[in-house]
């Protein structure tokens, strides 16, 4: 039995993660660093967004923060309780904040971000017992499809 609800979960978590994938690939057509988040309640998609921070001449316009901000309207609450969040990069400082204080439920993400991911490679605040909000992390989803967007994107920026 539990194999077959950590299967299910895998598959909606590849689902999740493809739509994410998505989002990042309408970043680079901008050519803004391709990065997508999506934000899902209850099987359904209540917030989503792809960096842009140069487009919008915007720090704080990345992905998972343009999905906080579309799910807290949709919402209509800045608490967005029992949703997850499908990220293709580990989550940056900035980011984490935001998810930790809109009390998002789970994050799922692809690639690891060793510089600056704020989710177990530079810095571990997820899942850090300091803040009164839990939550789920779980990592890898579709990893090396995640991974190569970047490596892509960065390799056609140098040549």
């Amino acid at each position: 039995m539990q194999s077959k609800l950590d299967e299910e979960r895998q598959a909606l978590d590849q689902f999740w993660m493809q739509h994410a994938i998505e989002l990042a690939q309408q970043a680079e057509s901008l050519d803004e660093v391709p990065v997508g988040a999506v934000i899902v309640k209850d099987d359904q998609v209540v917030g989503e967004g792809f960096n842009a921070p140069i487009s919008a001449i915007d720090p704080t316009a990345h992905a998972e923060m343009t999905a906080l901000r579309m799910a807290a309207l949709h919402v209509g609450n800045y608490r967005l309780v029992d949703t997850t969040l499908y990220v293709t990069l580990e989550p940056c400082l900035m980011c984490v904040g935001a998810i930790i204080h809109a009390r998002i439920s789970c994050v799922v993400f692809g690639a690891r971000e060793p510089k600056t991911g704020a989710a177990g490679s530079a810095f571990d605040l997820l899942t850090s017992d300091k803040h009164n909000h839990r939550l789920t992390v779980r990592s890898g989803v579709l990893a090396e499809q995640c991974a190569s967007l970047m490596t892509d994107f960065f390799s056609n920026k140098r040549r």
